[in-house]
């Protein structure tokens, strides 16, 4: 997926990708102008990919939302972050039936469509850009990555005479480093 590290900072308008990390910070780029700056540990940063929207059944991940709004928009941008509450409120509606109107409040929904357009703006938003990638295992004997196969015959795994060693979660150095919980809009 093309939107995985996509970060919003508190205090700082627009969105960012991330470059990479450094020793007390990260390397960031803003996702419309490409200019790269640095930014402390202590910047308080949310992961994109971590926020979802409430709706009454559940909470919905952001990127299904953004991809409800591009696929009702036919990958175009959708309407301002400045227009009236009523004209938000249906335009939640559409883009997430069901959400839950105590809880997401106007603010979120002009934060949404605002976030919407930065990233359609800045060539984020195609029908690519959704495009879940395969999912990854650490294979146990060579400490690599790979990808999992879904077509691939499954081997019998050999037997052994000790408990195996618990696998490792693989996760990107951003994920782990932003020390941010699943957060909520609403």
């Amino acid at each position: 997926m093309l939107l995985e590290k996509i970060i919003s900072i508190s205090g700082k308008p627009g969105l960012y990708k991330l470059v990479s990390q450094l020793r007390n910070g990260f390397i960031i780029e803003d996702v419309t102008s490409k200019k790269k700056v640095s930014i402390g540990n202590s910047s308080q940063v949310s992961l994109l990919d971590n926020i979802a929207m409430f709706t009454f059944d559940k909470e919905v991940p952001l990127f299904e939302v953004f991809e409800n709004i591009a696929k009702n928009q036919d990958y175009k941008e959708t309407i301002s972050h400045k227009s009236s509450d009523d004209e938000l409120k249906e335009f939640m509606g559409t883009s997430l039936p069901n959400y839950d109107t105590e809880r997401v409040y106007a603010s979120d929904i002009k934060k949404l469509a605002q976030w919407y357009n930065i990233l359609h703006k800045a060539g984020y938003i195609t029908p690519e850009s959704f495009v879940k990638a395969e999912p990854e295992t650490l294979d146990p004997t060579t400490g690599e990555v790979t990808l999992t196969d879904k077509e691939a015959p499954k081997k019998a795994a050999p037997k052994a005479d000790k408990p195996a060693a618990p696998k490792a979660k693989a996760s990107s150095g951003a994920k782990a480093a932003t020390k941010s919980t699943h957060r909520k809009m609403g």
